[in-house]
């Protein structure tokens, strides 16, 4: 009797092993998950491309996509811990990292060349600005300390236009300063696509564009808290691997995905038939010289009182390892 009690309690330790075991083995295969935070833009459409194909999946991670309305709404939620990471750029990096929140950039996203993601300064509609030369003392509608400031400053100083001379207003929502600038409120006005195509079709100037720079102005980062790339390094490292997929994707067949473009890029109405699916290059790490003119440019707004370095703020380790 004692034989077949002992047995029976073996055979319960087994089989109670094997249940640890088996629950041990399917939490050990259960995909990391990434909380991304992005707005409405053309710039995270590899990201709505991978979601709608079910690539994160495919790829044994689990992603989610969580969509704001304003930039400073998705970094509160970084800050707070409600989302992983974010698609945004430089000077938002940097800025979080002021904050006390420590981010690392783990790749660009877009603007690897000056071809990629257009910022243009146009003026009014018969203003008769049609040169940089005559934007000197003309205040450029811009959203202050941001990446749109930065573009407006870029741009002038490379025309030429004396640095004395550059005078700025603040409009901060986008669909104002368009407003404002088609209206002639405003004299001239910098604006990202599509709203720059916009303003082009409904009559505005085109006197500069960040497409004809030399330099990278413009451009667009993907960035992780340092503890979510300290916990989740695998997980990242395979986001990068489906973006650079989704990427390549949306370059091969771009009218495949159209009527997912215009609805998640909210792409303007009357643009909607003509405005054309931008290109995206595959994951790669910003120019120490693109980060440094930034910094450079953030100190000098007093925007931080010493630059951050390269290694600061981006992290090498996850790109070259994906």
């Amino acid at each position: 009797m004692a034989q077949k009690s002992r047995n029976i309690c073996l055979l319960v330790a087994l089989v109670l092993a094997a249940f640890l075991v088996g629950c041990q083995s399917q939490q050990l295969a259960a995909p990391q998950s990434l909380k991304i935070g992005v707005l409405p833009i053309e710039d995270n459409f590899p990201f709505f491309v991978a979601e709608s194909q079910q690539m994160f999946s495919q790829a044994g991670v689990d992603v989610e996509l969580v969509p704001f309305n304003s930039a400073r709404d998705r970094d509160i939620a970084l800050m707070s811990g409600q989302i992983d990471g974010e698609v945004a750029d430089i000077i938002a990096a940097a800025l979080l990292k002021k904050s006390g929140t420590d981010v690392r950039i783990v790749s660009l996203t877009m603007g690897v060349t000056p071809q990629e993601g257009r910022f243009a300064l146009l003026s009014a509609p018969n203003s008769g600005i049609t040169t940089a030369e005559q934007l000197a003392g003309v205040p450029v509608a811009v959203s202050q300390h941001t990446i749109i400031e930065y573009v407006a400053d870029q741009l002038m100083l490379q025309a030429g236009v004396p640095k004395e001379s550059i005078q700025k207003t603040v409009v901060a929502a986008i669909p104002d300063r368009l407003q404002l600038l088609l209206n002639g409120s405003v004299k001239a006005a910098v604006l990202p696509d599509p709203f720059a195509t916009l303003a082009r079709v409904q009559g505005a100037q085109v006197v500069l564009d960040d497409t004809q720079s030399q330099q990278n102005l413009s451009q667009v980062v993907l960035l992780f808290r340092t503890d979510v790339i300290n916990q989740k390094s695998q997980a990242i490292k395979k986001l990068i691997g489906v973006y650079a997929k989704s990427a390549q994707e949306v370059n091969t067949h771009p009218e495949k995905y159209r009527e997912l473009f215009v609805e998640r890029a909210r792409v303007p109405a009357p643009l909607k038939d003509t405005y054309l699916t931008p290109s995206f290059s595959p994951p790669q790490l910003p120019k120490t010289a693109d980060v440094s003119r930034v910094m450079d440019w953030m100190v000098a707004k007093e925007l931080l009182s010493a630059p951050f370095t390269y290694q600061e703020l981006v992290d090498e380790s996850l790109l070259a390892g994906s």
